[in-house]
């Protein structure tokens, strides 16, 4: 059989960093995210989507998250099944009490530890969340689920796997080798943001839609295949609209700059890319305001959202730079004792440096006008 997995949607995420309109695309575009699931679903031919955990970013949304992610899956004629995650854990009168008043019979919470007849011989094992944090393992009761009849044998969990070397208590640890405890032809889990091979039968699918500065990938779902006695093949299928991005240049000069600019900018889709630029190097100080030019005033209108991190570019005055000063008199008086203290260490070199540029921004402004 085929079947979709997919995890961590976290519907209702605030993005609480951004801008109004930033917030308003990013959330639009999970629930977005369901839709182009359930188009993957019908196009590969997969009956079922897996959902492990984390549906919702919070136990508590609001009705119109619920209701939106219901629509958005009963578009669509697979059928899915939802775990409770560590963000959406199962309690009595909570949240999927809530789901299930709304939902039809194509979607079915997986809140107990019931294992379902997906298909004839085919048993899904659910191992659901019921407190954010579990210090036992919660796949341990596969073991004890009885599938008479199986013929395969899925389980669908919410945890970290870690090396047995690793120091300290892990929150819903799962065994790394739990697919061979527990005889299970393919082990569905969530947790971890990106698609991560465990191994051959047990894998992380990630998000579908990318949410935070940790990975250059867009997000994808999984395509299992199973069958008797094979290993499953999984094929990741992208699923996500924007791209968030993060870079570390080292520049000396506006070229340099300008060059690595337009290298990025034609690499990516600017209007789905989120990026988080980080500027190190020595420079002029005309240099360097021409960087924060071009990157305020054109790079970050092109993109959805721009975090600039220049604390670690320097602009050195130049004697062009102090020149172009000078011969204001007074402001060149300024700017030279700025620049001397430039040069000494702690807090007033930082404020010398900020104060320097932004007389040299104003100056520069000035002479435009």
């Amino acid at each position: 059989m085929k079947f979709i997995h997919t995890a961590d949607w976290q519907l209702g995420k605030p993005y609480g960093r951004f801008e109004p309109e930033v917030r308003a695309a990013l959330s639009e575009a999970r629930f977005d995210a369901i839709d182009a699931i359930g188009a993957a679903a019908t196009q590969y031919g997969a009956d079922h989507v897996m959902v492990a955990g984390d549906v919702f970013d919070t136990e508590g949304p609001e009705d119109r998250t619920i209701v939106q992610a219901i629509s958005r899956m009963e578009r669509h004629p697979c059928r899915w099944w939802l775990l409770p995650g560590n963000h959406d854990f199962a309690r009595n009168g909570g949240l999927w009490d809530r789901v299930r008043q709304r939902a039809g019979t194509g979607i079915t919470v997986l809140s107990d530890p019931v294992p379902q007849e997906i298909d004839p011989g085919i048993w899904l094992l659910p191992a659901p969340l019921t407190h954010r944090h579990n210090l036992d393992d919660p796949t341990d009761l596969f073991d004890g689920m009885e599938t008479p009849g199986a013929r395969l044998r899925i389980g669908v969990a919410h945890g970290s796997i870690r090396d047995f070397g690793t120091q300290g208590e892990t929150k819903n640890q799962i065994a790394p080798d739990r697919a061979r405890r527990s005889t299970l032809d393919y082990l569905a889990l969530g947790d971890w943001h990106g698609a991560l091979k465990v191994d051959a039968r047990t894998w992380y699918s990630g998000t579908p839609e990318t949410d935070r500065f940790q990975r250059d990938e867009p997000g994808h779902v999984l395509l299992v295949h199973v069958a008797e006695g094979r290993e499953p093949t999984v094929t990741p299928i992208r699923t996500g609209r924007f791209q968030w991005i993060r870079r570390n240049w080292t520049v000396n000069d506006q070229t340099g700059f300008d060059a690595e600019c337009d290298q990025l900018l034609g690499s990516i889709d600017p209007p789905v890319t989120l990026l988080e630029l980080s500027l190190a190097g020595i420079t002029s100080l005309t240099d360097r305001v021409g960087m924060m030019d071009r990157l305020e005033n054109d790079v970050s209108h092109r993109v959805r959202y721009l975090d600039i991190r220049a604390a670690d570019l320097v602009g050195r005055p130049s004697e062009d730079d102090l020149a172009a000063l000078a011969v204001e008199g007074m402001l060149g008086v300024a700017a030279a004792k700025l620049s001397t203290r430039t040069e000494a260490s702690g807090p007033e070199a930082s404020v010398a440096k900020r104060a320097l540029e932004r007389l040299f921004v104003e100056y520069s402004r000035e002479e435009r006008a």
